[in-house]
């Protein structure tokens, strides 16, 4: 694996991705889709990722009643979205032409409530991988308001079919 930073594809406009795009990159469908909207697409160095909380969410019902906060897994799973979304976008993989599965999750912490009303940023560097690359691994910060909400690292495998 290289890193991304090198021997990558020739510098692209920053892009973004609405929710329409989004859908075409990501099998996920409610409840488990959790990225609203990607911005600042560099490539596949890095972008933001946003997440609308609303007391709509199902989990809310139970994690906890009367005290609604965001598991702290789908906060997790909100970042891995996002880096995937990014990928999809910049090596054009829609419509069922790319699927990414968890492989690890390390040194993830949980440092603020994520509550109904907050709109969560997730900010994705990717560490290590490549176009056409199988493995890859990504840092991500997930903050409210500027305010640190969860960290982690996490390596990813990118399945992409056949043609």
């Amino acid at each position: 694996m290289t890193d991304a930073t090198e021997g990558g594809p020739a510098e692209a406009p920053t892009r973004s991705a609405d929710i329409g795009l989004i859908q075409r990159i990501l099998p996920h469908r409610y409840p488990f889709l959790l990225v609203d909207r990607v911005t600042g697409i560099d490539g596949l160095k890095s972008c933001v990722g946003l997440k609308n909380v609303t007391m709509n969410e199902p989990y809310f019902q139970g994690h906890f009643p009367g005290n609604p906060i965001m598991p702290g897994v789908t906060i997790v799973e909100a970042m891995a979205q996002t880096a995937a979304v990014m990928c999809g976008v910049t090596m054009d993989k829609t419509d069922g032409n790319l699927a990414v599965y968890f492989m690890a999750i390390d040194g993830c912490k949980f440092r603020r409530k994520v509550v109904p009303g907050d709109q969560l940023r997730m900010e994705i560097t990717t560490l290590r991988g490549k176009a056409g690359g199988k493995v890859w691994r990504f840092a991500g910060r997930a903050t409210v308001e500027g305010e640190l909400a969860a960290e982690a690292e996490f390596t990813a495998m990118m399945d992409v079919p056949a043609a």
